[in-house]
């Protein structure tokens, strides 16, 4: 924060929520950092949310109980909100305006950056194009996450998303493709309005993997003030594009849970009177979303990159919410955890069907994963997609009446579900996944398998 404040008013004028509205300001702007003065001396900081001809709103970080119309006063800073960063920050874990909570000692910064980032000029940006690992089979083979891409993960109240963000945290690695000693890599997880309980979660998943001295955790707690939820993203972001575009990492980035972030703006949206858009959201959710989403991506001439993988709670178990709806159209594809799946015992949860990735078929091939990538992947959809369609044709008329060929493709989704999909804890590469694919159709005729070439068919199972 600047040592130097250049304005100081008191004319608060209303007090609703976390925001305050200041009158007769001038000379204030958007998003500038701001220090609220309570009526006891201690200082909260804020940011400007809106600017008008003689007035201003301000949102204050740290809520709004005990301020005063007649005592607060209010600094303008005339600076934004920044971010202190250097190397030091892989291994720590810090609050959701990125202070340290871990006992370490305090961040001593090489640079101190504008949280709300600088957008990648289209004419430098490249194509995400190449692999990351992710150890999750339904994810590497189905769903391939590329480096640069942002790919959402939509789950619903209850599913173990969680639990698959602390396993993708610890399992993925780019590969190395000939580096002596891998590409450098590292992590930024940011955690947004979860509970103690899941603090708790987190930092003993964190604190017994090796991978912890490659991450970086910011945790935006359920009781913090829910302003904080809307910078924790910024901050997060801010961190791996350090790391990606200065430090030449490939950087992934785990925010959980963006419905949390939704309704935080909802809240400060209501509370500045705004007009209202769909279900009560502001109608500026799109771009804002979109502000934090376009952030990941890849600068020609800088080997770093900024991955993404979001997490959404999707209310109701509705895929139509406006929250994964307008995530849907900025993001590359989506994966699907299914609650059928969940109740099944299996572990993740992934729905194939509805899952997709955009970006796959850039990062997999002979020269990054394997040849036989593509069409084993789309014979994998395939026959599932068959399988579960057999399935509801089975409660109707009874297993009894299906042919051979369909006993043997409806058995093969049930070994898919269980094995293929539900690997549990299990970190498998991409050649142990792609392996377990083949042993899957080794029991299904060659010829109900028509999205793979012969030849293809015939070197595997001569081979075999």
């Amino acid at each position: 924060m600047p040592a130097l404040v250049t304005k100081e008013y008191r004319t608060v004028s209303q007090i609703r929520g976390p925001v305050i509205v200041v009158e007769r300001v001038a000379g204030v702007a958007y998003n500038e950092l701001v220090e609220v003065v309570d009526p006891a001396g201690a200082v909260r900081l804020g940011q400007v949310l809106e600017v008008g001809e003689r007035h201003c709103v301000v949102r204050v970080f740290a809520g709004t109980t005990g301020l005063s119309l007649v005592e607060s006063r209010v600094r303008f800073t005339g600076d934004v909100a920044r971010l202190d960063v250097s190397p030091a920050l892989l291994g720590r874990m810090l609050d959701g305006l990125g202070r340290p909570i871990d006992g370490g000692p305090p961040i001593i910064p090489e640079a101190s950056l504008d949280i709300n980032g600088l957008p990648i000029n289209p004419s430098v940006r490249t194509r995400p194009s190449e692999f990351i690992q992710t150890g999750i089979s339904a994810i590497d083979v189905l769903n391939t996450l590329t480096r640069g891409q942002k790919l959402p993960i939509f789950s619903a109240s209850g599913l173990p998303a969680n639990e698959l963000a602390a396993q993708i945290t610890t399992q993925a690695r780019v590969l190395s493709r000939g580096v002596a000693g891998g590409e450098p890599f590292a992590v930024v997880f940011a955690a947004i309005g979860i509970t103690q309980r899941e603090v708790a979660f987190f930092r003993d998943q964190f604190s017994s993997s090796e991978a912890m001295e490659r991450t970086v955790i910011f945790i935006n707690r359920a009781d913090d003030p829910s302003i904080e939820r809307l910078l924790t993203p910024r901050v997060a972001l801010t961190a791996a594009e350090y790391l990606a575009f200065t430090h030449h990492r490939h950087v992934l980035v785990i925010m959980t849970d963006m419905t949390s972030y939704c309704e935080a703006l909802r809240e400060i949206s209501a509370a500045g009177e705004e007009v209202p858009g769909r279900r009560g959201y502001p109608g500026y959710m799109y771009s804002d979303l979109a502000s934090l989403y376009e952030r990941a991506g890849r600068i020609r001439g800088n080997p770093g990159s900024v991955t993404q993988l979001s997490i959404l709670t999707m209310p109701d178990d509705d895929i139509t919410h406006p929250i994964p709806d307008l995530t849907g159209y900025i993001t590359e594809g989506q994966i699907v955890l299914s609650r059928e799946l969940h109740r099944k015992g299996i572990y993740p949860p992934i729905d194939a069907l509805p899952s997709l990735s955009r970006l796959m078929n850039d990062a997999i091939g002979a020269d990054k994963t394997r040849a036989d990538h593509r069409p084993l992947a789309d014979q994998l959809y395939a026959l599932y997609a068959e399988g579960r369609d057999l399935r509801r044709l089975v409660a109707i008329i009874g297993e009894a009446a299906l042919s051979g060929d369909d006993r043997q493709v409806l058995a093969f989704a049930q070994a898919f579900e269980e094995r293929f999909v539900g690997q549990g804890a299990e970190n498998r590469s991409v050649k142990e996944s792609l392996d377990l694919a083949w042993t899957l159709l080794d029991g299904v005729p060659a010829r109900l398998l028509k999205r793979l070439p012969d030849a293809l068919i015939a070197e595997h199972r001569s081979a075999g």
